[in-house]
């Protein structure tokens, strides 16, 4: 970005959990701020803002990624998915439905990042160990957890994506 100040406007254009969104950004402008503050996708937390604790995980062009990390303009033409396009209050995803039933979360804080993170990992490998778990999760911090109930809530979506084929959400075969 040779030339380009810190505040310099710059078109973008996303596609942001199915649709496509334009937005005009700072040069400085994080992901995260955008998908919270330009788009009102609030699920994205913002924890450390340094990349470390993982609670605002999302998924760009299908990988997980920080997105405090990232700039706007560096997901441009990309595609991105929040914990937003997981599910509905009125229908979770097998995952947060999982989660759910295993009281994988307490204060709620961390959790996006982990669903987005366990989300990936159960798309790539639709039944996994738990030793795969916690190493899937090993990026993501939690401060109220013993990670055993996340752990748990993983292992039973994948077993659930298994018995109902549930390609929707990355746990069926392919």
């Amino acid at each position: 970005m040779d030339g380009i100040s810190a505040d310099t406007l710059l078109p973008i254009r996303l596609l942001v959990n199915g649709q496509w969104r334009t937005a005009t950004v700072e040069a400085r402008c994080t992901l995260a701020d955008l998908l919270r503050d330009q788009m009102g996708l609030t699920g994205t937390h913002l924890g450390c803002e340094h990349g470390v604790c993982g609670a605002c995980t999302v998924l760009v062009d299908k990988e997980p990624a920080r997105s405090c990390l990232i700039l706007a303009v560096q997901a441009d033409g990309a595609e991105v998915q929040t914990v937003e396009g997981l599910g509905t209050p009125d229908r979770l995803s097998s995952l947060q439905q999982a989660m759910w039933d295993n009281h994988s979360f307490q204060c709620g804080f961390c959790t996006p990042g982990f669903l987005i993170q366990a989300s990936a990992l159960l798309r790539d490998n639709p039944d996994p160990s738990e030793e795969q778990v916690r190493e899937a999760l090993a990026g993501n911090l939690c401060r109220c957890t013993g990670y055993q109930s996340i752990v748990k809530g993983v292992l039973a979506a994948a077993a659930s994506n298994r018995a109902l084929g549930d390609r929707a959400t990355g746990g069926g075969p392919s």
